[in-house]
């Protein structure tokens, strides 16, 4: 079997997709915006200033295939021509949440909604928080209500340590979170909350409970730790890594790919604290395993600059990625296919903190990859039957491979 490595550079949207007029996110471009800001000065801070400089995403079609999709040039520092098999996706799944945008990458979109929270306070059903709190043992909850993961720490934080009760709050995504400390109300506690919370908003179709724990003392010090859970509804049928794990390949996660796809059609996972961590251990992936997946998801893009509306500390983590795209290809073999996209948008310049409904960039590099415009395609899909194509697997159900 062959080897390929997805890089999903999480939220990193490329202009919105033709129907995101349906979800408030018209004109929408995480990408395109983060560009437009550098380049006017806006994006400038004591890390990073000036234009945003991505030579090597760059040459390997990331910035065509984002002018491609929005439809005018991106500003960028160098003006550098694509050398690899560059393109953009539009989603055919239903909402603008990570499992959805992941699932169909491999193959299985999804053809239904997943239920979701109203954005009014106490936002829970009474019914759900009252099982809540009598199953997990609790003297009550906090928040109850949709909420920025920083900003209910700020809000909240100091009342839940001297309160012993968890911050419950969700997003617009379909997503139940618990904020917990570490010390304080205990790791292994919050982990099986969650677990009691999963069973509670199945019958909802919740597609994931995530555990947020985090440590320090008070509002100045507190920070979210790596130690984060997702708890995800299974896929709904078979997957690209199903498929890799019936040939008798490997699938190994980097970062939370495992929890995405609640664990099924996973060899074995390893984590990372960052994105430059998580290509740490994508490097040495890469030098120990011969043939199948290596999938690394670089979540800081979405959960510490996307949701945050960061657009300084977006561009500088872009910039960080780009200095790393040569000890990637450094490592690649002949009949290696490696892909970059995305699996929704999250632009740090639109109103509100929640994802953006955008086309993904869908940029294929490697020894044998030729630089190719692949255009528009009408789904995620065409990347996992264009890596199923390449590791020689079976034909996923959904999708038309791109022809490299």
């Amino acid at each position: 079997m062959n080897r390929a490595i997805i890089l999903v550079l999480d939220s990193l949207g490329i202009g919105a997709s033709d129907d995101a007029y349906k979800y408030g996110d018209e004109g929408s471009d995480t990408l395109g915006h983060i560009a437009e800001y550098c380049a006017a000065g806006k994006a400038d801070n004591n890390i990073r200033a000036g234009a945003l400089d991505i030579p090597n995403l760059q040459r390997l079609g990331l910035v065509a295939a984002a002018n491609s999709s929005r439809g005018k040039e991106m500003p960028v520092l160098q003006n550098i021509t694509p050398q690899s098999a560059y393109g953009f996706a539009s989603e055919v799944s239903v909402g603008k949440d990570t499992p959805s945008g992941h699932w169909e990458m491999c193959g299985l979109p999804v053809p239904f909604q997943w239920g979701l929270f109203p954005d009014t306070d106490e936002c829970f059903p009474s019914e759900l928080m009252t099982e809540l709190v009598s199953k997990g043992n609790l003297d009550g909850t906090l928040a109850n209500k949709h909420a920025s993961g920083t900003t209910v720490l700020q809000e909240f934080g100091e009342e839940h340590i001297n309160s012993g009760m968890p911050i419950c709050y969700t997003s617009g995504d379909s997503v139940f979170q618990i904020a917990a400390h570490e010390k304080h109300f205990g790791l292994e506690r919050l982990y099986s909350l969650c677990e009691i919370a999963k069973k509670l908003v199945d019958p909802l179709n919740i597609a994931r409970v995530i555990a947020r724990p985090f440590i320090g003392e008070n509002v100045q010090s507190f920070e979210r730790t790596s130690n984060r859970r997702d708890l995800t509804t299974p896929p709904i049928g078979k997957t690209l890594l199903d498929h890799i794990n019936s040939a008798n390949g490997s699938v190994v996660s980097i970062g939370k790919i495992s929890d995405i796809f609640a664990h099924q059609g996973i060899t074995y996972k390893v984590k990372g604290d960052s994105n430059m961590l998580l290509v740490d251990q994508l490097l040495d992936q890469m030098a120990k395993v011969k043939d199948g997946l290596l999938f690394v998801n670089l979540v800081d893009f979405d959960s510490k600059y996307g949701h945050r509306r960061d657009v300084p500390g977006y561009a500088h983590a872009l910039e960080q990625l780009d200095a790393r795209i040569p000890e990637i290809e450094a490592q690649l073999r002949s009949n290696d296919l490696a892909l970059i996209t995305a699996d929704h948008g999250c632009d740090p310049t639109w109103p509100g903190s929640d994802h953006t409904r955008e086309n993904v960039p869908v940029v294929f590099f490697g020894n044998n990859i030729k630089q190719h415009d692949i255009g528009k395609r009408s789904s995620f899909a065409d990347m996992g039957q264009t890596i199923a194509e390449h590791l020689g697997v079976e034909k996923l159900d959904y999708g038309n491979a791109c022809n490299l």
